[in-house]
């Protein structure tokens, strides 16, 4: 059948279920998988447990880069709230995606892990961790389980796009942006890519392949910065206090939408959870308007009417800064944010001061660019994929991951569908490769 079908699968059939020796035999298919983040290694390790004989082509010198910068605070693997809830977490691509997150839900994502010999933990926040907390160790197991499953994995291996004369995918062994020798043209059963978005692109993830995919006519659409802060213009002055301050136990509310969770001041703005969990909202906003406001609770555990009950038994002589700090226990990064927001004119008034404190407007000016985002918006068009994530227009060629046109915010939502769409290509390639086999 491909290029890479040897007889060391001997004993292995197309669905992944064993035969005995003297029973009939069926090699299974050869199949590259382009790209070696998370998505890629989880749809290759899905692959040669169903029999596939696997090579993976990284264009970097190691593999999963983009897996341990996500995990160096903390790999955050998935999420424990319940699916329905989980599932809304992907706005407007939900739908989409709903089968292939059932199909391979959260509790998979534990059990995957336990097998790699990581348990994994349930946080405060309801995120799920590997045992040992960082990615390194758990990409350590997984590489050595994969080699283990005899998946080939190719380093400094750059995907080039496809020969037009014969549709061959031609891959080049790379050092940075040179070449090292002529691209070879493979010629595999089945493909997937899963070559991610534009963030981090020292990395990896370089959106280098949007461009061939155009040219072959695959629609896609325009990247842009997700999970990423948003540009506000600091005095010099708030900046040189307040930056790298936390903005703790707040809520956020853009348009009908609040969210509760933490943010942080930037050099250039702010950023952090409760930013990234209404960054679509802020990016329409700006979009639409050319700019965006929020509005910031810095106390929602109070009321207005509580708020203003404290700040009456202020001293006459406090200053409204005391006030804030001393009634409210206010941090002083929460009264300077008060301040600047305002032009620092604080209203002295104790309902005006509290209805402040309850809903602070600060006016942000655009999103910051792809390369400080954490994840992008944008991709490979659904209207381009089957059910099987194979690409209507290259039969046998199917996508995992960052690099179809869906985002979600952190907390374990990304790497999660970036895993169920990987296993649902995985499967979905078996299934179409086996109908080939039938049809011959």
């Amino acid at each position: 059948m491909g290029w890479l079908s040897r007889p060391r699968l001997r004993g292995v059939n197309a669905d992944g279920s064993t035969n005995s020796l003297d029973g009939p035999v069926v090699i299974g298919p050869s199949a590259a998988v382009i790209g070696g983040g998370p998505g890629g290694l989880m749809a290759a390790e899905q692959l040669a447990r169903a029999g596939a004989s696997v090579t993976v082509y990284e264009q970097m010198p190691s593999m999963g880069r983009k897996f341990l910068i996500a995990g160096r605070g903390g790999l955050n693997l998935t999420h424990s709230e319940p699916l329905p809830q989980f599932l809304a977490r992907y706005g407007d691509k939900q739908s989409e995606l709903t089968p292939a997150v059932q199909a391979f839900p959260p509790s998979a994502v534990q059990d995957w892990c336990k097998g790699l010999a990581q348990d994994s933990f349930i946080g405060s926040s309801g995120r799920v961790f590997p045992s040992g907390f960082r990615a390194t160790e758990l990409l350590r197991s997984w590489l050595r389980s994969l080699e283990g499953l005899g998946v080939d994995l190719q380093r400094s291996q750059r995907w080039l796009g496809w020969d037009e004369t014969t549709g061959a995918l031609l891959v080049g062994s790379a050092d940075q942006d040179k070449l090292l020798a002529p691209p070879k043209m493979l010629f595999p059963d089945i493909t997937i890519m899963s070559l991610g978005g534009g963030s981090w692109e020292r990395t990896g993830s370089d959106a280098r392949w949007v461009p061939k995919f155009l040219a072959a006519g695959i629609s896609v659409t325009e990247l842009q910065a997700a999970n990423s802060g948003f540009l506000v213009q600091w005095s010099s002055e708030f900046r040189s206090k307040f930056e790298a301050a936390p903005l703790k136990n707040i809520a956020l509310t853009v348009n009908n939408t609040t969210v509760r969770g933490e943010a942080m001041i930037s050099a250039h703005g702010i950023e952090g959870g409760c930013i990234y969990a209404v960054g679509r909202e802020l990016r329409s906003a700006w979009e639409e308007q050319g700019a965006a406001c929020i509005e910031i609770d810095l106390r929602p555990d109070l009321s207005l009417e509580q708020l203003e009950q404290k700040l009456l038994h202020s001293r006459p002589k406090d200053s409204t800064s005391t006030r804030l700090q001393r009634c409210l226990g206010l941090p002083p990064v929460s009264v300077g944010l008060m301040r600047e927001a305002t032009n620092n004119s604080l209203p002295r008034d104790h309902r005006e001061l509290a209805q402040l404190v309850k809903a602070l407007p600060l006016h942000l000016a655009s999103p910051e660019g792809i390369d400080r985002a954490i994840s992008t918006a944008g991709g490979v068009a659904f209207d381009e994929l089957d059910d099987r994530y194979m690409i209507k227009k290259r039969p046998g060629v199917f996508v995992a991951g960052e690099m179809i046109d869906w985002e979600a915010p952190t907390g374990g939502y990304l790497l999660q569908a970036t895993m169920s769409t990987a296993v649902a290509a995985a499967r979905g390639a078996m299934n179409w490769w086996t109908e080939q086999l039938n049809a011959t």
